[in-house]
Order: C-alpha cells, then sequence, then structure tokens
C-alpha cells in the first residue's frame, strides 16, 4: 500500500508538472537585441568575481558552453528584406547574423535570459525573439495606434516623401517591423511544437512577459527628435515615450494579453557617467512610471553593466581613428598640416601615437574583453550576459506569483 501511494504522488507530482502552462517571453529590438557579443571574450567575465558565477551557469560540466535543455528559442532576423527564422535549444550563437541561418558565435541578452528565467521558474521556458540592426520606433517598430509617421521639417525640405510612390512606400515603412514582430510570436504560437518537441498542447502556454531593448537609431536621429530652441520646456525626446506606451498597449491588445508585464532596457552605451544620453534614457524609463502601467511595466537602466575599463581603453583608440583623420586630411592644427607627410610617415606616426596612449596590457584587456564598436557595448559578451540576466530578474520580479 506504502509502494502504490509513493507512485501515486509522483505521478500527481509528475502531472502537475506537465500541467503548467508552458511560459513565453518575447525579446524585442535593434542590433543590441540582436547581439554583438563573441563568445570568445567570455572568459573575460572570469576576472571578476561579480560575474563568475553567471559564467559558469553558461557552461555545462565539461567547461563547454551550454546547450539548455529545457529551454527553446525561435529567432527571426536577418538584413533588410533577407529575414530567416532559426530555432532549437538555446545556447550561444543566437546572437547577430548576417546570414540569419548561420550562426556567427555571437550573444545578445537572450542567452543568460533564458538561463536565468529557467532557474527562477524551476520550469521550461520558451523564448520568441525578433530582432533588427538599425530599426526605429518611430517608424520601422512603428504600431498601430501610433497613427501614420508625419514627415517632419528636413523630410519636407529635402522631399523625401513627395511623391505618390514615396508615400506609398513610407505606409509600407512604418511599422513594418512591428508587423513582422506579431506576426512571428503568432506564427510560433500556432504550432509550439516545431519549436519545442516537449510541448504537451494540453498543458498550453502563457505569454508571461515582453522585453524591449531598443533605442540607438531614434537617439542619434535630430530630425525626428530637433533640439529644443532656446528657453524651451520639456524632454526633446518625449514622443519616443508616447510611442513606446503606444506600442506597450498595441502588443498587448494584438496578442490579447492586457497586463503582459513589460521590462524596458534602457540604453546605456557609455556607462553611467555619460550624461549626454541623459535625455533618451529618461524618455525611455518614462512609460513605467505611468500610472497605467503600475506594477506591471518595469526597466532595466543597463549603463550600469557597462565595462568602464574597456570603454576607456575604447575613447584612446577613438582618438587614433581621428588623429588618423586629420593627418590624411591636413588639418591646420596638426602634424600634417602642410601635406608633406607621406602615407608611410603617417602610418608611422600612427605607431607612435598608439604607443604613447595605449599600453601593451590595455591591448591585451581589450582583445579579452571586446569584440565589436561601442555602439554595441564594445561587443562585451560579459555586458550582454548581465544584461540578460537582469531582464530576467526584473521582469520576473513584476510577474504573477
Amino acid at each position: 500500500m506504502k509502494k502504490i501511494f509513493v507512485l501515486l504522488s509522483l505521478f500527481l507530482v509528475t502531472w502537475g508538472l506537465q500541467a503548467k502552462p508552458l511560459k513565453v517571453y518575447i525579446l524585442a529590438g535593434q542590433s543590441n537585441m540582436q547581439g554583438h557579443a563573441k563568445v570568445s571574450v567570455l572568459d573575460y567575465m572570469k576576472e571578476d568575481p561579480k560575474s563568475m558565477g553567471l559564467y559558469k551557469s553558461m557552461h555545462d560540466k565539461q567547461g563547454k558552453i551550454k546547450v539548455c535543455e529545457d529551454v527553446y528559442i525561435s529567432n527571426f532576423t536577418g538584413t533588410n528584406e533577407n529575414n530567416a527564422k532559426s530555432f532549437g535549444s538555446l545556447t550561444a550563437g543566437y546572437g547577430a547574423r548576417r546570414n540569419p541561418l548561420v550562426s556567427e558565435d555571437k550573444i545578445g541578452p537572450e542567452f543568460t535570459f533564458g538561463i536565468t528565467m529557467h532557474k527562477l521558474l524551476n520550469e521550461p521556458v520558451l523564448i520568441i525573439k525578433t530582432a533588427w540592426g538599425g530599426k526605429s520606433l518611430f517608424k520601422d517598430f512603428r504600431s498601430p495606434s501610433a497613427g501614420p509617421y508625419v514627415p517632419n521639417e528636413m523630410d519636407i525640405k529635402k522631399k523625401r516623401y513627395a511623391t505618390s510612390e514615396q508615400q506609398k512606400q513610407l505606409e509600407k515603412e512604418t511599422g513594418h517591423y512591428y508587423r513582422l514582430m506579431i506576426s512571428h510570436v503568432n506564427e510560433v504560437l500556432k504550432d509550439i511544437k516545431r519549436v519545442y518537441p516537449q510541448y504537451n498542447s494540453k498543458q498550453g502556454y502563457e505569454l508571461a512577459g515582453f522585453v524591449w531593448f531598443q533605442g540607438w537609431n531614434d537617439m542619434v536621429t535630430r530630425d525626428v527628435y530637433p533640439y529644443l530652441k532656446k528657453g524651451g520646456q520639456g524632454n526633446r525626446f518625449d514622443s519616443y515615450s508616447e510611442n513606446l506606451t503606444h506600442l506597450i498597449r498595441d502588443i498587448r491588445k494584438d496578442l490579447n494579453v492586457p497586463q503582459l508585464p513589460v521590462c524596458i532596457g534602457v540604453m546605456g552605451v557609455g556607462g553611467i557617467s555619460n550624461s549626454k544620453q541623459a535625455d533618451f534614457r529618461q524618455a525611455m524609463i518614462a512609460p513605467s512610471s505611468y500610472p497605467e502601467f503600475k506594477g506591471n511595466v518595469t526597466a532595466v537602466e543597463t549603463a550600469a553593466f557597462w565595462d568602464d575599463k574597456l570603454g576607456a581603453i575604447d575613447e584612446k583608440r577613438s582618438k587614433i581613428r581621428q588623429m588618423a583623420y586629420l593627418l590624411r586630411t591636413k588639418n591646420k592644427n596638426h602634424a600634417n598640416k602642410e601635406g608633406k607627410m607621406s602615407t608611410q610617415e603617417q602610418k608611422q606616426f600612427l605607431v607612435d601615437y598608439r604607443a604613447k596612449l595605449i599600453s601593451k596590457e590595455e591591448d591585451a584587456l581589450f582583445a579579452r574583453g571586446a569584440s565589436n564598436a561601442g555602439y554595441h557595448y564594445l561587443g562585451c559578451a560579459k555586458t550582454m550576459a548581465l544584461i540578460g540576466e537582469a531582464f530576467a530578474q526584473k521582469l520576473y520580479s513584476i510577474q504573477d506569483k
């Protein structure tokens, strides 16, 4: 009798676990949601005690990159119209890709997001990721309730949308990537088993959260977000906050999840000390403080995960690139102002200039930790891993328990 009771208990526990709806998370945005951090710089995480534990969670017992057993991903990305979907067990390699079907061994936030969320929930997880580099919220991801894109003064001056053909193209482009995102989510949800083979339709699924990590293209577009006139009030990026609010409302409406938990990844390139991004960061954070989103929209300020040491070296590297330009253009305030330096002499000048600016130790440090440009968080895998972990933790904190 005791044996039967134990077996029955095990059956009920197992059945209960299987009956739980599968948790599904949507990750969307542009190039930093894609992720440009190469796996080759993962070991840099071991140099910081704060990231050592996370590093271990990204590897199996044999020290190889982890392939998650209970976390699956469907990734939709590409360049321009060269878009494609890839899917499978979550692991490294679902970062940015020139060919959407071929891994370039890069990671974005998705890898540690999945690992962390699975650990927090102790149950299977499905990630639906849609990300494209160089896309805006004001046009590319513009959602339906934001209305049509209205040409700005520079658009009108340069006659960008003057003809009927241009206007038709504008209509086609506006919201194009929002529609692709919604379409991909619905496509995966209609046939989850294709992506997640262990899925049992009887258990159902729950859209448990949405992470938005985007912003660079909006932040640097002065035509759409012109500087305020002298004495002007407010934030020049206020319309970004409005469009992000529309995005949150619309994705909840279109996916029929009125209280879908949302996490906003706030632009953090350059770190906490980068005051030039203050207004834009505030515009990104703003919706999380609106009364209508109280308790179900939150934000992660990713500036906290910027690597200051690598950033300082990158600033020096930028000075070298700038010096090369000044020499080439015969700038009147620099060494080649008279234009007498040969190409070889300019190269040698830069070699000497570099040696004064960057030490061998700094060169080695940068090679260990960085793999891309500053606007891609230096392609620092440690930074991407910490961001993904923070997204999962913050989103988990506002989910219904």
